[in-house]
């Protein structure tokens, strides 16, 4: 109900733009021809629809502006952003995570994101995973584990784990994982 407000506020100020910027050819409706006033109606529809495409390109561009942000934001973040899903298989990944675990991305999607748990974590990421699956959405679950990389090579992965459903798909977990392995060894100086 409020948009249907908005929008016939914002069609009143079209029309509003549209007849001042015409002020100077308007017709007087009582002498006016009826081919006259039909023109003016014309030229008047004309500019507002000239303005609401302007406001579309105005808001296009915009979008456009926030999308290239927010991609900027999620390939680019510090962190390796991954979608699992229900199965346990990767659904989406940015680049810092392909990164991360040594693969190209278009390889790591549909593939199991419990490849890259260290065989020993492997029966508690199971565990985890299926424990945040059957969590309500909205509780976080963080833990540490040891991951594989692609060439063997092993890092400590501190995970933060959120459950996600929408109305069309079944439950994703969202993980943001990041690379501890540096902080660990920093911690091990000062013990």
């Amino acid at each position: 109900m409020k948009k249907n407000r908005e929008g016939v506020e914002i069609r009143k100020s079209l029309r509003k733009k549209a007849e001042s910027m015409v002020a100077s050819l308007s017709v007087n409706e009582e002498s006016a021809r009826p081919t006259e006033v039909l023109m003016h109606e014309l030229i008047i529809h004309k500019i507002e629809l000239e303005l609401q495409n302007q406001e579309l390109r105005n808001a296009r561009t915009s979008l456009e502006d926030a999308l290239d942000r927010y991609v900027d934001l999620y390939e680019f973040a510090p962190v390796a952003y991954i979608t699992v899903n229900r199965e346990g298989l990767i659904s989406e990944i940015n680049l810092t995570g392909a990164a991360l675990l040594g693969v190209d991305r278009a390889k790591l999607i549909n593939n199991r994101f419990s490849k890259f748990v260290y065989p020993q974590d492997s029966d508690r990421w199971y565990r985890l995973f299926l424990n945040l699956m059957e969590k309500p959405e909205g509780e976080k679950q963080k833990f540490g584990l040891t991951m594989i990389c692609a060439d063997g090579t092993l890092f400590s992965g501190y995970l933060d784990c959120l459950r996600r459903e929408s109305l069309d798909t079944s439950p994703i977990l969202r993980v943001a994982l990041t690379e501890i392995t540096q902080q660990n060894a920093s911690f091990e100086q000062f013990e």
